[in-house]
């Protein structure tokens, strides 16, 4: 049986193109991997800090939810320190649900790692 030139292209093509994607898609899990254990080590090899801050903002980020899957709630407070630089950190729910913007307090960090923080009682 005789093929074309298109048909002898697409066979030698498809598996290449298969090769490539997959390479590709690896690629880039590795490489969000490999950002995220670079950003722990860095955050271990950081002093912890305890330093007086404000919170400014709350915020949320839901995502997923589509079809049967369920949502997933990611929660984030932002922090102003004295010197007027604000930090956003990732925070647990239950902490998110327990403090209010405006709230000042001690905030104690390691890097971009969100460890306590100590609100002010009056």
């Amino acid at each position: 049986m005789f093929f074309s030139p298109l048909e002898n292209f697409m066979f030698d093509a498809i598996p290449i193109i298969v090769i490539v994607f997959f390479i590709i898609i690896t690629g880039a899990i590795l490489f969000s991997v490999g950002g995220a254990v670079k950003e722990h080590f860095r955050n271990n090899s950081m002093e912890e800090i305890t330093i007086p801050a404000r919170i400014m903002t709350k915020r949320t980020h839901v995502w997923g939810g589509s079809g049967n899957s369920s949502a997933h709630t990611s929660y984030y407070m932002t922090f102003e320190d004295e010197m007027g630089e604000r930090t956003e950190f990732s925070v647990s729910e239950s902490f998110f649900s327990m403090h209010a913007e405006g709230d000042t307090g001690m905030l104690t960090h390691q890097g971009t790692r969100f460890i306590h923080f100590e609100r002010d009682r009056f």
